[in-house]
């Protein structure tokens, strides 16, 4: 018997690309392939890339750089590019790296077997399509292998908000839901595999509809599934949070009380600009009706300094915005532009405006971090233990509202939740104790 072939992966970005990874890694494993954790000793290397961040193309073609010694010296090591960057770049990146054997765009990976045959004979391999055929169902079933307690749940793609800093559109298509009995019969597999907590991604998930009632009606199906104990979401659009999903957060045990909801800007003249379709008064308002339905929800969020055309005013809209509505977590970034969306053909401001912004940004949303982390000290947390610490006989953790928690413990909570008391809190985490 010949020995497997070895696979490389490196994931940047999102979530929904750490899922991603999985998957293809499961379609080349049927290929005789096994994942390593080094480049140095992979039979091929795969990238699967992300475009949201700033030069997010040139830091891939950077990393294809570093690989070329490795080619050289194994002329048969291939190399290929998955993901956002690929499906934007296409062809370019062939061009410009001759040694990329494929470039596969993230609907398409689960041709990824077909393209691996290709290049193995010698040939280039490109697909960039949006192909017709499920390429969740061409690749459904998962492996039986013992999974780790938490696992991310892809139930939808795309989005059809077309904001004007945002690729996604362009890059992941049009809204695209998966059907309810799919993402459930997926879903009962991982629990089977081991898995205690699903994430379900999509690029708008609140906007599901592979079920008749929505996000919402999926939540319910999968509390159902035995020895699932934890469900979360993520990342939603403000527009698409229905009154069943606000209910759900206060009604069912296993909808854990985190959200993610972006804002992106305070001022409602930035966001017009924007092209998100709501308003500063109507997101204050939304939380307002959340926070009712479930009073101790922690709250996350995205943030944008900088978009063209902001002003100083604009500025304070967002800094009192935040003041307003509290965030225990949140994200923020200085706008950068993605060729072909209409952001970044305006006039962009000044760089050492925008960090400036920036700074004064991170620092409130700091401190209302930290205030959080502050709060729950003295409190009782449930929290599913994921790994073991640094430290001898530590286990670390998430609490239901996704604080990391570590605590002395013996080994055997591995996969289980169990009841802490925070004793002590940190900038990124809590100490417990358990109960």
């Amino acid at each position: 018997m010949s020995a497997p072939k070895k696979l490389y992966i490196k994931t940047y970005g999102c979530q929904m690309n750490v899922y991603d990874s999985e998957r293809m890694a499961e379609a080349l494993g049927g290929k005789g392939y096994v994942e390593t954790q080094s480049p140095d000793d992979a039979d091929m290397i795969l990238l699967n890339t992300c475009h949201i961040r700033e030069k997010a193309a040139e830091k891939v073609y950077s990393e294809l750089g570093r690989y070329k010694h490795l080619k050289a010296e194994k002329p048969d090591l291939k190399i290929g590019v998955a993901g956002c960057v690929a499906q934007a770049e296409g062809e370019e990146i062939m061009r410009r790296q001759p040694m990329v054997d494929l470039v596969v765009g993230p609907q398409s990976y689960h041709r990824l077997p077909a393209m691996e045959e290709a290049v193995r004979g010698g040939g280039k391999a490109l697909d960039t399509d949006f192909p017709e055929d499920d390429k969740f169902e061409t690749l459904r079933k998962r492996a039986k292998a013992k999974r780790g307690p938490t696992a991310f749940l892809t139930v939808q793609e795309g989005c059809d908000k077309f904001c004007a800093f945002c690729v996604v559109p362009y890059t992941r298509g049009a809204e695209v839901s998966r059907p309810a009995d799919r993402v459930i019969r997926e879903a009962q597999e991982l629990v089977e595999a081991g898995v205690k907590e699903i994430t379900l991604l999509g690029q708008n998930v609140n906007a599901y509809h592979g079920h008749d009632q929505g996000l919402a009606g999926l939540i319910w199906e999968l509390n159902k599934i035995d020895g699932l104990e934890r469900i979360r979401f993520t990342t939603s659009h403000p527009n698409d949070m229905d009154d069943a999903l606000i209910a759900a957060h206060g009604t069912c045990d296993k909808l854990m009380p985190y959200l993610h909801l972006p804002v992106q800007s305070g001022s409602d003249r930035i966001l017009k600009a924007m092209n998100r379709k709501h308003t500063a008064e109507s997101y204050i308002r939304l939380i307002e009706r959340i926070r009712a339905a479930r009073p101790d929800l922690l709250l996350s969020g995205d943030f944008i300094v900088g978009f063209p055309g902001e002003t100083e005013d604009d500025f304070d809209e967002t800094l009192a915005l935040i003041r307003e509505v509290h965030y225990g977590q949140a994200y923020s970034f200085k706008y950068s532009t993605r060729p072909g969306t209409p952001a970044a053909e305006k006039p962009q401001l000044p760089e050492d405006v925008m960090n400036d912004r920036l700074q004064r940004l991170q620092a409130l949303l700091r401190d209302q971090q930290q205030a959080t982390q502050a709060a729950m000290v003295g409190r009782e947390v449930k929290v599913l233990f994921e790994k073991a610490g640094r430290e001898a006989g530590q286990m670390i953790g998430k609490s239901e509202y996704l604080h990391a928690v570590y605590a002395q413990a013996p080994a055997d909570v591995l996969g289980q939740v169990r009841t802490l008391r925070v004793i002590e809190d940190s900038p990124n985490s809590l100490k417990g104790q358990l109960l």
